[in-house]
């Protein structure tokens, strides 16, 4: 007699267990079938990242081989001679597909009309935010803070033929410059750093300010005493109703600052138009950059300015990008054109790789996605 149903199939213990046997067989061959699936697919996405990333120029394969740059006392392998920068204007040509390659491939990792700034609606006054930088301490939005935060993004909807990004290296005393870097539609500058007297290697347009909560202490003693109140005051002035930027939710110590500053805004009833980043830009932009192989720690404002840029900028300029103790004549350079602070360009310690991240704008500069000015300007 042959058993049919349930009952059949447990009435057989040897069948059972050849069953159960073969079952679990079969899940082991799904399991290597799909982890061999995986596999074959994250290769193939590698593949084909890699690709896109040898189209931009970024994963740096045909780099030449390294010669030796004296930096800070000690040799360093960079990739290139300092003596090599100086024509790199010579020949020089916008690649028009690969700046709409670099934007669309920023664009999946953040948008610069949006992440620029964080927005009125964002927030309302006591709500508690975590540091971009360190997220176990908090601070609570001010009245001061949120009433100058703006309605909508500085940048919504804004496009530019050409764009100056302007850094603050001491490369540009006596570049000539100026002139140039204010014809662009559109010109960044970092770190509110002094323009008059400068103007006619830096120029004296402002259309975008940077100011990291650290200048307030190093650049203006803290704003103790009304000296240096006044100076700042004059010095915001002078921006004539453009966009100060200031990055007020990276780390704890930077926010009484930025409120001091905020309250003079109001008091004087400076015509500044004031815009905070967004609480994502920096992990956003750090992740292109990882995701492209450039193993920064975390992008300095300079490389922040650029990135965003993409967005809104058909033509980018650089100027003031030069992370080197002396030009490629040997002269020595200030690490600021305006002042004498000095930097350990090649130090571990510091937050920036600013090298490194000179030796990738240098590649972008070779590919026609920028134009690094790092010599002297030439006017027609």
């Amino acid at each position: 007699m042959c058993a049919t149903g349930e009952h059949a199939f447990f009435s057989s213990p040897h069948i059972f267990a050849r069953l159960v046997c073969e079952m679990r067989l079969t899940r082991k061959r799904w399991t290597i079938c799909t982890i061999s699936i995986l596999l074959i697919f994250y290769k193939t996405t590698e593949m084909g990242r890699n690709e896109a990333h040898q189209k931009t120029g970024l994963t740096g394969k045909s780099e030449p081989s390294s010669t030796r740059l004296m930096a800070n006392g000690s040799e360093k392998l960079f990739g290139f001679s300092l003596s090599d920068l100086s024509d790199m204007g010579v020949g020089w040509k916008i690649n028009a597909t690969l700046v709409t390659i670099i934007r669309k491939d920023v664009l999946r990792f953040l948008d610069a009309e949006r992440d620029v700034s964080v927005i009125k609606s964002s927030f309302k006054p006591g709500d508690t935010i975590h540091y971009v930088l360190d997220r176990r301490r908090t601070f609570n939005v001010s009245q001061t803070l949120h009433s100058l935060l703006p309605e909508v993004s500085p940048l919504k909807n804004k496009t530019f033929k050409t764009c100056s990004v302007v850094g603050n290296s001491g490369v540009l005393l006596k570049s000539g410059c100026g002139k140039e870097i204010d014809s662009h539609g559109f010109v960044i500058r970092c770190n509110l750093a002094p323009l008059e007297e400068f103007a006619d290697d830096v120029g004296s347009r402002s259309d975008f300010t940077t100011m990291n909560p650290s200048v307030i202490p190093r650049v203006f003693g803290g704003l103790r005493d009304e000296r240096q109140r006044v100076q700042f005051i004059r010095r915001l002035q002078q921006l004539n109703n453009s966009v100060l930027w200031i990055p007020a939710f990276m780390v704890k110590g930077g926010e009484r600052h930025v409120e001091i500053v905020n309250q003079l805004i109001l008091k004087h009833r400076l015509k500044v138009r004031t815009a905070y980043p967004s609480l994502r830009l920096i992990h956003a932009v750090r992740g292109y950059w990882l995701t492209n192989k450039i193993n920064i720690k975390r992008p300095s404002t300079g490389l922040l300015m650029y990135t965003m840029a993409t967005r809104f900028c058909d033509e980018i300029y650089l100027y003031g990008f030069w992370p080197f103790p002396k030009d490629g004549n040997g002269n020595p350079v200030k690490y600021h054109y305006y002042d004498g602070l000095r930097y350990r360009y090649f130090s571990n310690a510091g937050p920036h790789r600013m090298p490194l991240e000179f030796k990738t704008l240098k590649r972008l500069h070779s590919k026609g996605a920028l134009k690094l000015t790092t010599s002297k300007c030439t006017h027609p």
